[in-house]
């Protein structure tokens, strides 16, 4: 059946509190010193994020390469060849595989979820910048929630309404502040005459801030830039929860003094799951 309404999610920061909970200072060098990457020349979260993830997000991302082999190949670089291959893929297959593990989907998305699983007239997407492993483990992680999902580039031809589609950008090629992302989504998945679409992204609000990602001016740019990609793609409504960083969100923060990410998570995922009710019933956000 034709989908009236599209909704977006975006993973890390959104659905998963458990990534960025993965990459703050005290948990990021936890898990290089048990893979026995502090052991290479990985002495910290600064050279992690300064000469191994910024250098290589671009190829990591946007191509098929994998985290791990990512990972490796610079590893080779920084440490001239010194390390066995062996213990180099030990070490890289323990610290991605054990990122990938905490990167799960919050329970507390459950029920929502649930309910946007049980409207026909809803295609639901799992939109995410990341690693080409991210594809299956994000997966998995809807799988145990009960959740059917299907990669974009993979969706069986006998499939029913009620999937989610976990569209990563290095199946696609390119991230999602580059419009051909979403002109790809449109065209692989048919989507041809929607009514509405809702986005829930907290634009790098929640990302950890080891590599300035969610400096509150680039968040405000990047949600402008993928509210305008999304318009002028699918040439129809298109609303955002901005998760996390909604104004009435921030007030909230201040005047209850809460600044962990832990504390406000559930907070935020009462606030968005409301918004979504309200999308699906037709309200105007």
């Amino acid at each position: 059946m034709p989908y009236e309404k599209l909704i977006i999610f975006d993973y890390s920061g959104t659905l998963s509190l458990g990534a960025v909970l993965f990459g703050r200072s005290d948990n990021l060098m936890e898990a290089l010193q048990e893979c026995g990457l502090t052991d290479m020349g990985v002495s910290g979260p600064d050279v992690f994020w300064e000469s191994i993830v910024i250098p290589t997000w671009m190829k990591g991302s946007t191509t098929d390469a994998g985290y791990k082999e990512i990972m490796k190949e610079r590893l080779r670089e920084l440490t001239s060849g010194n390390i066995s291959e062996s213990r180099l893929a030990e070490a890289v297959s323990s610290f991605v595989d054990s990122y990938l593990e905490h990167s799960s989907i919050d329970p507390r998305w459950g029920r929502i979820l649930e309910t946007i699983q049980n409207h026909r007239e809803i295609l639901t997407v799992i939109a995410t910048d990341h690693y080409a492993e991210a594809t299956g483990s994000i997966i998995r992680h809807c799988d145990g929630l009960g959740i059917k999902a299907s990669p974009l580039n993979n969706i069986p031809s006998d499939v029913g309404e009620n999937l989610y589609v976990v569209a990563n950008s290095a199946d696609l090629g390119c991230h999602k502040s580059d419009i051909q992302f979403w002109k790809t989504l449109k065209s692989d998945l048919k989507l041809r005459k929607l009514r509405r679409v809702l986005i829930i992204d907290d634009f790098g609000f929640n990302e950890q801030e080891e590599d300035n990602y969610g400096t509150l001016q680039k968040v405000e740019d990047r949600k402008s830039e993928t509210i305008g990609h999304l318009n002028n793609v699918f040439s129809t409504v298109v609303d955002a929860v901005p998760f996390g960083f909604a104004e009435e969100k921030v007030k909230y923060r201040v005047n209850n003094k809460l600044n962990k990410k832990e504390e406000i998570f559930g907070e935020d995922v009462r606030y968005a799951s409301n918004r979504i009710e309200q999308f699906i019933r037709g309200d105007r956000g």
